[in-house]
């Protein structure tokens, strides 16, 4: 794709992109999303039961607006520590923190390793990362008196109970994984020359609903379950554990690209030079991440691992290099190719005649902000069985989070 295209050019691009992109809501329905985000008055928990106490004296203090945007990049960093700890038991390398060697759930890291090969080890260091991030933050809150996070009482989802979980923490799960709607559309957004910042909407180019990421339970990985090297015969119960892994795989990606555009939104809000050196710090792990898992993700819809079905929910992973499949799904090449993995360049700020630049998008506080960061993840699923008292104290730190203006 050109790096900049004339006015007619960009025309006709946005029509042929139009299958793709659609203008989508900014907030996700969820009892009128919490009566419009009236969430701070009597429903709310006590604050007591929401925010860690402080230990410390230190006479260095954060401003209440930078403790506002560190409070919810610790509530996204101890969100993504539990998801990534459920996989790294059962598909990772080693236990967390270089711990021993993990046995996980063999048929799940098989399935994993169809789409690369180092797929635990890069989980295991995935997980190391967002729990190194979260006991940071809030140990830096609490050396400088300021308020941290608890998630604790919340952790009460059930989760897998297939062998490899840590059976001390079943029924003590933050995070569903059993049933996700994983959102597609930063697919096609990173290989489009538009930019969401600028008003445009986009679609994956497949849908994920209702599915696993991980084994329910032994059911779906029974002993006489063979994972073989791709391609995965038609009809073999390998299919089911392998479109739970290639939906893993996608969920990666998605997760990760959120903290790409949500720690842009953050430090752009900061105004002690330590906080921004800490948002840009972290906020480059989460891009980096993104990247890895981009790469992996397309893995499963290219050949030979292209056209796994779910038996049990039907779900297809489509072929997205194959133009008999992209004409069936009326796709393109442009915005669908498993190998493009690096940002399209695209419209950049709303300054006329300057050429296109390749970005991490969204980063505007009204498409990647807090807020938006805990919708997209209410939408995912992730959050599914929870109590409204977990969504009133997400949004409440959500909320202050977008409302810092930095001094």
């Amino acid at each position: 794709m050109k790096a900049e295209e004339s006015g007619a050019d960009r025309t006709e691009t946005q029509s042929a992109f139009t299958s793709l992109h659609t203008k989508e809501s900014k907030v996700v329905p969820r009892r009128s999303f919490l009566k419009g985000l009236g969430v701070v008055g009597a429903t709310l928990l006590p604050a007591s039961t929401l925010l860690k106490a402080q230990e410390t004296n230190s006479s260095t203090k954060l401003s209440k607006g930078d403790a506002d945007l560190l409070r919810f990049a610790l509530w996204a960093e101890l969100v993504e520590s539990d998801l990534w700890t459920q996989y790294n038991e059962l598909g990772g390398a080693t236990a967390p923190n270089d711990g021993p060697t993990n046995v996980g759930n063999p048929p799940y890291k098989l399935a994993l390793q169809n789409l690369d090969g180092d797929m635990p080890q890069y989980i295991t260091d995935n997980n190391d990362d967002e729990l190194s991030h979260a006991a940071f933050l809030d140990a830096y809150l609490r050396a400088h008196g300021a308020e941290s996070v608890d998630l604790d009482p919340y952790r009460i989802l059930q989760g897998s109970t297939a062998t490899g979980v840590d059976k001390t923490k079943i029924g003590k799960r933050l995070t569903n994984l059993l049933s996700l709607n994983v959102d597609l559309s930063w697919y096609t957004r990173y290989r489009s020359g538009l930019n969401p910042d600028l008003g445009t909407g986009f679609k994956g180019p497949f849908t994920i609903s209702n599915e696993p990421a991980i084994p329910l339970n032994d059911n779906d990985t029974p002993p006489t379950v063979v994972v073989p090297a791709p391609p995965i015969p038609a009809g073999s119960p390998a299919q089911r554990i392998q479109a739970i892994a290639n939906t893993a795989g996608f969920h990666f990606a998605y997760i990760e690209q959120g903290g790409s555009s949500l720690y842009p939104t953050l430090v752009l809000k900061a105004t002690s030079e330590e906080v921004i050196r800490i948002l840009l710090s972290i906020g480059g792990v989460e891009i980096n991440h993104f990247s890895l898992w981009h790469d992996k993700a397309g893995n499963a819809v290219a050949q030979p691992l292209a056209g796994v079905i779910d038996p049990k929910t039907k779900l297809t992973f489509p072929d997205l290099n194959d133009p008999a499949t992209l004409a069936r799904l009326h796709l393109e090449l442009e915005l669908t190719q498993t190998n493009k993995i690096l940002p399209e360049p695209c419209a950049f700020l709303e300054t006329a005649g300057l050429p296109a630049c390749s970005i991490v998008r969204p980063t505007s506080t009204q498409l990647g902000g807090a807020v938006a960061t805990v919708n997209s993840f209410m939408a995912d699923g992730l959050f599914d069985g929870l109590p409204d008292g977990f969504f009133d104290l997400s949004i409440r730190l959500a909320t202050a989070a977008d409302n810092v203006k930095r001094r």
